[in-house]
């Protein structure tokens, strides 16, 4: 597989709680030419009327300033559970209440089809994973660090490949940039998870001020939103192989970018080729 243009890296964020400093955070991301998913609990909006006390770091945005920063950024928009529970510690007509109802709010709101999910806390179970797929939601992210840059095989079991305060970050950045691992020609994603406002509590916004600069911008990457990697992903595991490999039909509405014995391979929509 290539990603689009015939990329073999790409690279996305997902951040979680939907809280002030996400707009700093969308402000370095843009910047750098980078897309990412913002993560949300519509049942955990502040109030309008709400004002945080000095000193509180995980402040939450209302609806409306919500709607004013993630819509028409360019980024995707995504559930984190209504009320942001354990999600496989509560009834099971509950945690279905939990991935419908934030679901539900969030369409709404931002008038878009919501296909994607981080699971609170990171922690979930097979009935929490069936629960998502029953609600539609064909991606869902945990916070197991793989420091590896592989695709994942279950989207709803969907490892990142790191926090931003993990130690290695630097070198993983270097690692996939110059592609320093034998991957023996396998794309390539880097994912990286967090929350904006750890970056106010740890006092370290240089972290990803130059892990961005450092990583963005460059023409052999793409960058996007987790929706468009899962996606483009699924359209690639849906092409259709002769017995011999040597033809394949594309049953997807989407161009699918492949390379064959080092040439590179473009599959229109449709369209069915000899390799």
């Amino acid at each position: 597989m290539r990603f689009p243009g015939g990329r073999k890296k790409a690279l996305t964020f997902s951040y979680d709680d939907g809280v002030e400093q996400d707009i700093r955070l969308i402000e370095i991301m843009k910047k750098n030419g980078i897309k990412g998913t913002f993560n949300l609990n519509s049942g955990n909006y502040r109030n309008d009327e709400t004002k945080y006390e000095p000193g509180v770091i995980q402040r939450r945005l209302s609806e409306k300033e919500a709607l004013s920063l993630y819509k028409d950024s360019g980024m995707e928009v995504a559930i984190h559970g209504l009320t942001h529970q354990f999600m496989e510690k509560i009834p099971q007509n509950l945690c279905l209440a939990e991935i419908i109802k934030d679901r539900e709010n969030l369409e709404k709101q931002f008038e878009i089809i919501i296909r994607g999910a981080a699971y609170p806390y990171g922690t979930y179970s097979d009935n929490v994973v069936e629960m998502m797929r029953m609600a539609g939601i064909v991606y869902a992210r945990t916070t197991h660090s793989t420091e590896s840059f592989d695709i994942p095989q279950d989207l709803l079991r969907l490892n990142p490949t790191c926090h931003h305060i993990n130690p290695a970050l630097s070198e993983l950045a270097e690692d996939f940039v110059e592609e320093r691992r034998r991957d023996r020609g396998y794309p390539l994603l880097f994912y990286l998870w967090g929350h904006s406002y750890e970056f106010e509590k740890d006092d370290n916004w240089e972290v990803i001020e130059r892990f961005s600069a450092y990583i963005g911008g460059r023409e052999d990457i793409w960058y996007a939103t987790n929706i468009e990697i899962c996606e483009y992903v699924e359209h690639y595991r849906s092409l259709v192989f002769s017995m011999n490999g040597k033809r394949v039909y594309n049953p997807t509405c989407k161009t699918i970018y492949l390379e064959v014995d080092g040439e590179s391979c473009t599959i229109a929509s449709g369209a069915t080729i000899e390799l």
